[in-house]
């Protein structure tokens, strides 16, 4: 006969097997726009303003989208298997960290001076993380149950549902989780001088782009 705790211990395995993939799965997703950036090329016309406009406006997302990972650690940062947080951020989100991930992504996108890009970038990170995050849902809802199913009424997948805000008196910080959420997050900021590298080099001919987007 299988115990309760033993059930316990099993979901929150699982539960950390998954985020060891979500790991993985981000570093593909690097490897992926490593291989495709220098064969898209941005079609956007008129004043130069308007391609440097979409650049910065990326760039303002990309640091949203550091500091809002990092503000979440705050809130969840070592806990997420251990109790069910659904104070702060997590309370107009479920997956507010995955939501500020995609913003990134679109910033990213947004680096090459094309809307289009970066919405696909949006996009194409949705797809990437959507299974993981089902399979998250899965293994949370096994772990606290009936607490858990009333959070996901209450609480859209992405949102941000600002009426439902809720926010706790005191919580508890783990420093290191938090700076290292902050420095993984520092990637994004790696791609800006990627991007103008390979701008560059299509620029003076040394890449010829398969793919032209507005």
């Amino acid at each position: 006969m299988i115990s309760s705790s033993d059930s316990t211990n099993a979901s929150r395995s699982a539960l950390t097997q998954l985020q060891r993939r979500r790991k993985f799965v981000i570093a593909l997703f690097a490897v992926i726009l490593l291989f495709a950036l220098p064969l898209t090329h941005s079609l956007v016309s008129g004043p130069l303003a308007l391609h440097e406009w979409v650049e910065v406006t990326g760039l303002g997302m990309i640091g949203v989208a550091i500091l809002g990972r990092g503000w979440c650690t705050l809130y969840i940062g070592g806990r997420k298997a251990q109790s069910l947080t659904d104070v702060g951020p997590y309370s107009i989100s479920r997956n507010p960290l995955y939501l500020f991930s995609f913003i990134g992504a679109a910033g990213i996108g947004a680096q090459t001076g094309s809307m289009l890009i970066a919405v696909l970038f949006a996009a194409g990170a949705v797809a990437i993380f959507l299974p993981v995050i089902l399979r998250e849902e899965r293994a949370l809802e096994e772990l606290f149950g009936a607490p858990f199913i009333r959070y996901k009424e209450r609480v859209p997948r992405f949102g941000p549902a600002f009426s439902r805000w809720k926010d706790a008196d005191t919580i508890e910080v783990r420093p290191k989780l938090v700076w290292r959420t902050l420095r993984d997050g520092l990637v994004f900021l790696m791609f800006i001088p990627l991007f103008e590298a390979i701008d560059w080099l299509q620029a003076e001919g040394f890449i010829h782009p398969l793919i032209h987007l507005p």
